[in-house]
């Protein structure tokens, strides 16, 4: 079958075959309009939320203060070393009292008292034994009995610094048991004797009759003479 050309007819596009494709484009692009807004708003949100937060205050921390060391007070004595008093006695070549180190010992004492003096007998004594204040230390000479130790006699203990004000003295016609006791050398047996004495020959007209009791005699009658009185 053949056709010619003469026989097709081209019709002319119509004006709604034009129309929707443009509605359709038109439609794409208002909507992207749209969108492409939508995030720069959002965009410029954010950014102004950003900045109008309030930033963090910076936080300054003080300067540490250097701690200056305390001040001594003036006048303050720092202590020093103490020192004790010794006695060298004995086979020492100078005898005599010496001052030393709290911390000396009798091979101290020994080298300050100039050494050992003739005959000196240092085998019968420790000289690594520590001193005392107030101690007095004597080096035996060759002959003399050693000593089972080392011959370190002791200071009596000091008095105290304030002495203690007699109280008022007994009486021995007034005083009871207790009083009398209180009387260095006094007991219960001579308290007791004392007091019936007294009962049995009326008051004792002197403190030197005090000696008529048994057990006072004259080396008791003065350890307590100072102590009593005989009131009438």
């Amino acid at each position: 079958m053949r056709f010619t050309v003469d026989s097709l007819v081209v019709e002319p596009a119509t004006s709604d075959a034009w129309e929707r494709p443009r509605r359709w484009l038109e439609a794409v692009s208002w909507r992207a309009a749209a969108g492409v807004a939508a995030v720069a708003l959002v965009a410029v949100g954010g950014c102004l939320a950003l900045r109008s937060e309030p930033r963090d205050a910076a936080v300054v921390l003080p300067r540490a203060s250097a701690v200056a060391p305390t001040p001594v007070p003036a006048g303050t004595a720092v202590p020093q070393q103490a020192e004790i008093v010794v006695h060298a006695a004995g086979a020492v070549a100078r005898p005599g009292v010496y001052r030393l180190a709290a911390t000396a010992r009798v091979v101290d004492l020994l080298e300050a008292a100039g050494g050992p003096g003739d005959g000196a007998d240092l085998d019968g004594i420790n000289l690594a034994a520590p001193l005392t204040d107030g101690a007095r230390v004597h080096v035996p000479a060759h002959g003399q009995e050693p000593p089972a130790e080392l011959d370190i006699v002791e200071a009596p203990p000091a008095p105290p610094d304030s002495e203690e004000t007699p109280g008022a003295p007994v009486d021995l016609n007034t005083a009871d048991a207790a009083e009398l006791e209180s009387l260095p050398g006094i007991g219960p047996v001579t308290a007791a004797a004392i007091i019936a004495h007294r009962s049995e020959e009326g008051p004792f007209p002197s403190v030197e009759s005090l000696q008529e009791v048994t057990g006072i005699g004259p080396v008791k009658l003065s350890r307590i003479a100072d102590l009593v009185t005989a009131g009438q």
